[in-house]
């Protein structure tokens, strides 16, 4: 994710034998390096679950949790998703009801 110099990278669970930019079983948060300080949103939750299920975290991922479960410091902010993408979020289901309402209507 992200482009040329501007690095954004998704969280996300693999299987061992996925290709690095491969498929995944589930995305549980994001982090964006670059924003200052350094924005991170992971669902903990998940986090614990997939844990618990054996997962395996890389040396970034582990000191990235254990940064979020401290509630973050002077480098790393946590935070809840980008307001883009709420916001397109609710467009996508503001459209999703009105296209619903056209065709109860009809």
């Amino acid at each position: 994710m992200g482009r040329k110099k501007k690095a954004h990278y998704r969280v996300v669970v693999a299987d061992n034998d996925s290709p690095r930019d491969g498929r995944f079983i589930e995305s549980i948060g994001y982090y964006k390096p670059l924003s200052n300080p350094a924005r991170l949103v992971l669902n903990l939750e998940r986090v614990d679950h997939w844990l618990s299920e054996g997962a395996q975290p890389s040396g970034t991922m582990k000191s990235l949790i254990a940064k979020a479960r401290k509630g973050g410091d002077s480098l790393v902010a946590l935070g809840e998703a980008d307001p883009g993408e709420q916001q397109a979020k609710r467009a996508e289901a503001l459209a999703a009801r009105r296209a619903a309402e056209e065709q109860a209507a009809q």
